[in-house]
This record gives C-alpha cells, sequence and structure tokens, in this order.
C-alpha cells in the first residue's frame, strides 16, 4: 500500500474557475480535503456540514491558513431528506457549475437506529443521503461536463471496511440489519459506496466518479467504538500489526486527506471512473461482492425506487 507520491501543495493543480462541494467538510478528513483545495484558488468551496456553529469554526480555521479561501457553509443532514433537497435547491440555485463533488461525510459502528425515512443509520447517512444528494446534484455535473475541457468527478468516501459487510453482500431489509453487527451495518455502508461508485461511471460517462479507501487513522475517533470485545480486538490488531504494514496506518488527517484529493485531483488519464482505490492511487477490485456487477445493478435500482417512494 505504498502507492503513488502525492503531496497536495505541489501536485493539486491550479483550480480557478472551479465549484466544489465537500460533504463532512466541518472536521477531520473533510476539512483537511477543504483547506488543500482552498490553497489552489477555486472559484467557490462549499462545505456541507449540519451543525453551523461547526461549519463556520473549520472555515475560520482553515482561514488562518489560507485567508482568501472562498468557502461558504451549505446546511446539510444527511440523514433527512427533507435537509438534502433542501441543500441540493439551494446549491442548484446559487451556482451554475459544479467540477468536483466530494461524498467524505459519514460514520461509523454506530448502534442501529433508522435515519428520519426509516433507513438503517449508516446505510442511510454513508449511502442513501449520498446517493440523493448525488441524484439531485446530477443536472448541474452534467451541464458543467459539457462544457469545453471540463473534467467533472464524484469521489465517494468507501473503506477497507466494506470487506466486513454481511454474508449476503447487502441486505436491504432495513429492520433485518438490526441482527447484524455494528461493524457488518458498517461494511454493507462502504460497499455500497464502492458498488454506487460503479454504477455512476456506468449511467455517466461524461463523469468520472471513483471510490476511495483514505486509510486507517487511529485517532480518538475509535475510542467511542471499544464498547464490545470485538471491536477492542480488532483496535488492538491495528495497533499492534500497523507499524508493521507499510501503508495501513497514516500517522494524521494530513496524510488520510491524500487518497481523496489524489482522486479528485489527479491528471484525468491516471484515474480510471468506476473504481476503487486504496492510499495513494492504488486500483484495487475489492471484495468479491465489490467486483458484483449484478449486485451492483441491484443497489441501484433499489436506490432509484426508494428515492422514487420519496418523490425523489
Amino acid at each position: 500500500m505504498r502507492g503513488k507520491t502525492f503531496e497536495p501543495a505541489k501536485d493539486i493543480p491550479d483550480l480557478s474557475g472551479k465549484v466544489i462541494l465537500v460533504t463532512g467538510g466541518n472536521a477531520g478528513l473533510g476539512q483537511e480535503t477543504v483547506l488543500q483545495l482552498a490553497a489552489h484558488h477555486p472559484s467557490k468551496i462549499y462545505l456541507a456540514a449540519r451543525t453551523a456553529s461547526k461549519a463556520e469554526a473549520a472555515i475560520a480555521e482553515i482561514k488562518k491558513t489560507v485567508p482568501d479561501a472562498p468557502i461558504e457553509h451549505l446546511p446539510l443532514d444527511l440523514t433527512s431528506f427533507s435537509s438534502i433537497r433542501s441543500a441540493a435547491d439551494t446549491f442548484n440555485r446559487v451556482s451554475p457549475r459544479l467540477d468536483i463533488l466530494i461524498n467524505n461525510a459519514g460514520i461509523m459502528a454506530t448502534p442501529y437506529s433508522l435515519t428520519k425515512e426509516g433507513y438503517e443509520i449508516q446505510f442511510g447517512t454513508n449511502h442513501m443521503g449520498h446517493a440523493l444528494l448525488t441524484k439531485l446534484l446530477l443536472p448541474t455535473l452534467l451541464k458543467t461536463a459539457e462544457e469545453p475541457n471540463s473534467d467533472v468527478r464524484i469521489v465517494n468516501l468507501s473503506s477497507m471496511g466494506h470487506m466486513m459487510a454481511p454474508k449476503k453482500g447487502l441486505i436491504f431489509d432495513q429492520a433485518a440489519l438490526e441482527k447484524e453487527g455494528t461493524w457488518a451495518r458498517y461494511g454493507q455502508s462502504k460497499l455500497a459506496n464502492i458498488l454506487f461508485s460503479r454504477e455512476l461511471a456506468q449511467h455517466y460517462p461524461t463523469i468520472k466518479s471513483v471510490a476511495v479507501h483514505p486509510g486507517v487513522i487511529l485517532t480518538n475517533l475509535y475510542d467511542d467504538f471499544q464498547t464490545n470485545a470485538f471491536a477492542r480486538f480488532a483496535f488492538w490488531i491495528l495497533k499492534t500489526i500497523g507499524p508493521f504494514i507499510p501503508g495501513l496506518l497514516l500517522p494524521n488527517v494530513q496524510a488520510g486527506a491524500k487518497n481523496s484529493l489524489w482522486a479528485a485531483t489527479a491528471p484525468k488519464a491516471d484515474v480510471k471512473s468506476g473504481a476503487y482505490y486504496q492510499p495513494i492511487g492504488i486500483l484495487k477490485p475489492g471484495s468479491k461482492f465489490a467486483q458484483n456487477d449484478g449486485l451492483a445493478k441491484k443497489l441501484w435500482e433499489y436506490t432509484e425506487t426508494e428515492l422514487q417512494k420519496h418523490g425523489e
């Protein structure tokens, strides 16, 4: 997992004229992603986040490094279709273009609960919420892609954790997911990110759509997950063997954001649409389910049907 050499300061090209939207840009990998992109002169970056105070704090922190960063908070709650619709409507009203969409936000290993529309919270947030947001932004993305010399990209943050998906790969019965383990539910949501990226590439070839694994970063975020024996064991394994496997563990969010930044800005020919990349820029097939065309199509059809049920 050594991957490509990629240093954002010198390898991200000039982004003049480009409009970017990053979900979950108020903390961690998302904030670092916004910071690095802002340093390369985009026309506008929309930082999509649920809590205004956290978003404004992140913007203020970024502007300490990039004082003229053109960042604007876009209110967004991925667990609520009405909030997603409002965010997309706001964006489409104020911006005539969208060059880069980074679906970065996500939750991990949370107890079973449901979103406002009745989806298991991890699947609903990590997949369904981003799927709806992407769908509502597609007209603007496609319009931008029609312009000469365009380079429109969608980057979906997945994870090696997709390999922990249920034995059947995907379970669409949201109530039945309660019987699955916390990490299996997380794995399902991350598998969905990969499969959705593949289908986006098939349905919209003028847009480059990819899924990325950011790497494993052992921050305090993991402390909340050590509530059962399996989680504690997995955490111990990572800390024990990680230092001996180059690239398995990353030291900080600066390193963790690089794969997303590479996928969003590397030369067009270097990034394959519909692919899944591990850090940095390493093309990987993913699990057997991640390679399953039939499952990808089934997820696409399920997602479309569900969104239509809610009038989307």
